[in-house]
């Protein structure tokens, strides 16, 4: 154990692993475009609502049910949500209110 009474105490302590570290390198080239993906439309928001019930459901299966992309997904519970139509559950699921 040491004794820190200060921060030059942690980088000092610290200072010896610092060559030892791998560089950082970006996980992604370049940011994702989500522009590219177009609003849900309204056999979209359909099949969201189809795929929802009363009874909790992960996302992840609203999105292999509908076959949508997780933004399009994510944009019909959103609105969903914010008409007071969605309730979330533990563990992400989402259910009909």
């Amino acid at each position: 154990a040491t004794l820190v009474t200060e921060a030059a105490d942690i980088t000092g302590a610290i200072a010896p692993l610092v060559g030892k570290l791998a560089p950082r390198t970006p996980l992604l080239e370049e940011p994702p475009d989500f522009s590219a993906t177009p609003p849900p439309g309204e056999d979209d928001r359909a099949g969201v609502i189809e795929a929802l019930g009363p009874t909790p459901v992960a996302i992840d299966e609203i999105i292999r049910h509908t076959g949508l992309h997780p933004a399009q997904v994510f944009m019909v519970l959103l609105e969903l949500d914010l008409a007071g139509r969605l309730e979330r559950h533990a563990g992400g699921n989402v259910s009909l209110v």
